[in-house]
């Protein structure tokens, strides 16, 4: 027997409370946003929330390795936000590798990895790398700890390699079209020789590639040359819609590009829609499954004042549900406290979070994560918003494994001018008996925010500890307030 729900109005938390449309500025119309829940799609993959790390970091540092089984701190944080994906790679994993882990750094990750209940991505060295030594590391790998691997790339970025002996680039102007020159055939050839030597001594190998940077038509011809045999499970790519992070003019380009929404030709949609048209079809049709195996909004570390602002939390939400939404496998966002700049290691403004004195300070991104884990578990349906002036308004809903259903709605709208969306839900084919919602916010708002934001009321503490709750809908005359995001979940009977 088909229900329906007629309206639901829902809202936004402002600061530490919920604000009718009469104490923000509102156009003064309802946005309608209607959910089809007799329809699921595609089941979000459970590993799809991912991190991705310099391999330079499963080095000890005072003889202390960062993974390891009894990082409890670590541990409880990628559990508390969602992270089922660990991708171990960058540009010290291969053409800027100086020092790799021996066998006691790698017992070390995969302690961590069984103890985090993850799955690994592991990058073996290609450019200037050994082929015997990529066999015995992934021999070794395999024969211990081959149930928590996902599969070995082979090369990172590979169409970024020098062309000559002597590497004149700049350190920080090695990726992006003008400056990645190496051709294809030439990594063809070396990765082949390379991977017939690994699956003559492992056969149970899995590889994914080619990891390179918003180029489809590198993964285009690896699917060509190497999707139905060679044991590739995994097609990767990389992307940093931003570009590079010392590029941009000034904070506010920064996050106007970030937040930019789908008619915007320089923002960060744009990127997406055509890194996925380039290739993402073809996978699609020859039944290879995806997935942005190292991820950011602007490359070198990000861009100051930027990445580490509260709008890398509405962009990671919207990143995630929009690659999720064309069937990705999967989205590993690169972190830690120093990442690659070509060989050079710099602090990095995009993490997720940081070390702190006793545990790890979760940054904006981070609460985005968090949000999209809460959201996202489940099969995707339809959503689509009618009577807004907003471009910047999303909506993203799920059918949940629990059998509610969980609408998630972002309003990038930000600045002087913008205004709160009044929002009427209406949802078909399904009784529901309560609504709940958690919002994400930042302090009065504010996009340029870089602490202070929370989750259902809620801050992570360093220890991993997030006590965010769900908060009853009531009233009919609310808002979703500019620069901020609610997740909602309908109960079914």
């Amino acid at each position: 027997m088909n229900l329906k729900l007629s309206k639901i109005i829902l809202t936004s938390l402002v600061v530490a409370g919920l604000c009718s449309c009469a104490s923000l500025h509102c156009d003064g119309a309802t946005t309608s946003i209607s959910v089809d829940a007799k329809n699921p799609g595609a089941e979000i993959p459970a590993d799809f929330s991912g991190l991705s790390f310099e391999v330079v970091q499963l080095l000890p540092t005072n003889g202390v390795h960062y993974f390891r089984a009894d990082n409890v701190a670590l541990i409880n944080l990628f559990h508390t936000l969602g992270i089922k994906n660990l991708r171990i790679g960058g540009n010290t994993s291969d053409r800027n590798a100086t020092k790799l882990p021996d066998l006691a750094d790698i017992d070390s990750l995969f302690a961590f990895a069984k103890a985090a209940d993850v799955k690994v991505i592991y990058c073996l060295r290609l450019q200037g790398g050994d082929a015997q030594a990529d066999v015995q590391l992934a021999k070794y790998i395999m024969d211990h700890y081959a149930a928590q691997m996902d599969c070995f790339s082979i090369g990172q970025e590979p169409s970024a390699y020098p062309t000559a002996k002597v590497d004149t680039r700049a350190q920080d102007e090695r990726m992006g079209a003008g400056n990645e020159n190496f051709k294809y055939v030439g990594y063809r050839d070396e990765w082949k020789k390379f991977a017939d030597a690994i699956i003559a001594a492992v056969p149970n190998v899995k590889f994914c590639g080619p990891g390179v940077h918003n180029n489809g038509q590198w993964a285009i011809d690896f699917m060509h040359d190497f999707g139905k045999t060679n044991h590739v499970s995994l097609i990767t790519e990389h992307l940093y819609p931003g570009g590079p992070g010392g590029k941009v003019p000034s904070p506010q380009i920064g996050i106007d590009r970030m937040l930019a929404g789908m008619d915007a030709t320089n923002g960060f949609p744009k990127a997406c829609e055509k890194l996925y048209a380039s290739f993402a079809p073809v996978a699609i049709s020859n039944g290879l499954p995806y997935r942005l195996e190292e991820v950011n909004s602007y490359f070198n570390g990000g861009a100051t004042n930027v990445s580490n602002t509260f709008a890398s939390a509405l962009w990671g939400l919207s990143f995630m549900y929009w690659w999720a939404e064309h069937g990705a496998a999967g989205v590993n966002f690169h972190t830690g406290d120093f990442v690659a700049a070509g060989a050079r290691l710099l602090p990095s403004k995009y993490t997720a979070y940081v070390t702190a004195t006793n545990g790890y300070y979760v940054r904006p991104l981070g609460y985005g994560i968090k949000a999209f884990d809460i959201g996202s578990r489940g099969k995707i349906l339809p959503a689509k918003i009618s009577g807004s002036k907003n471009s910047n308004l999303e909506a993203h809903a799920v059918l949940g494994d629990d059998k509610n259903i969980y609408v998630t709605l972002i309003n990038k709208n930000f600045g002087t001018n913008a205004f709160a969306e009044k929002i009427a839900l209406n949802i078909d084919g399904k009784k529901f008996q309560s609504a709940e919602v958690m919002y994400l916010v930042a302090p009065e708002n504010k996009i340029t925010a870089t602490e202070g934001e929370t989750l259902g009321g809620s801050e992570v503490s360093n220890d991993a500890k997030w006590n965010g709750s769900w908060q009853a809908v009531s009233g009919d005359s609310i808002s979703l307030a500019p620069a901020s995001a609610v997740i909602v979940k309908l109960k079914a009977d």
